[in-house]
């Protein structure tokens, strides 16, 4: 690990990790909007408009389709930073975990603090009833995944046109005011409302952890250009 982040890591016990697409693409998840992610794939709709509140609704069928074949990758491992992430938490030096991404590997690998912006592919509910169903009742269902009770079943995930869940929304703003450092890892910060988020951070330490610039690089006080697994290795 860095030096200097180690140094900032061993100081502080209030520590809280902000996380973008870069923390699972060393999972082998693919980030949506890199050179080789999933918006420059060829379908017969782009990703950004089949993974939308209104095509769900209206095309669900094709919806299920993408959705299983791109989104959902059960063979994916927590990889170093979501091992390390769990590491810190359970020394009692990071708080909380805020990840935009949806595939359950913060919890996988240990963390129990985990908010997750938008939602996760391991939870599934029906629209009519509201009953739970898990990630391989999505994966080994035929066509659009439905309940006993004959409604539809939608995964838990926050869709292009839906908004952010409140709740989550007002613990992450919470953990980021009280946190004296944030680290923020794999992630452009181009998505909106989870990249304001940062603007509440009012601690000691910004570290910023990225394999391109952001937009925040002149305000923080560590920039490392890296793949993030291998910094936390």
């Amino acid at each position: 690990m860095n030096q200097d982040l180690q140094n900032i890591i061993e100081e502080s016990n209030n520590i809280v990790f902000f996380g973008g697409a870069g923390v699972s693409t060393e999972s082998g998840i693919p980030d949506f909007r890199s050179v080789d992610g999933l918006y420059s794939t060829t379908y017969k709709y782009p990703p950004e408009t089949i993974i939308s509140h209104s095509f769900f609704v209206r095309n669900t069928s094709e919806f299920y389709d993408f959705y299983k074949n791109k989104m959902i990758f059960l063979d994916a491992l927590p990889n170093q930073a979501h091992i390390k992430l769990a590491e810190l938490e359970k020394r009692g030096k990071l708080k909380c975990v805020i990840t935009q991404n949806i595939d359950g590997l913060h919890q996988e690998a240990g963390s129990k603090n985990v908010l997750e912006l938008h939602g996760s592919v391991r939870r599934n509910y029906c629209m009519k009833c509201g009953k739970f169903y898990d990630v391989y009742s999505i994966v080994n269902s035929k066509g659009v995944p439905k309940c006993q009770c004959g409604g539809t079943i939608k995964p838990d995930v926050v869709l292009y046109e839906e908004s952010l869940d409140g709740e989550i929304l007002e613990k992450s703003v919470e953990y980021i005011e009280k946190a004296d450092v944030l680290i923020v890892g794999g992630t452009s910060l181009v998505v909106y409302p989870a990249a304001g988020l940062i603007n509440y951070f009012k601690g000691k330490k910004l570290v910023l952890i990225n394999k391109s610039s952001t937009s925040l690089d002149k305000s923080a006080d560590l920039v490392i250009c890296d793949n993030i697994g291998k910094v936390f290795q």
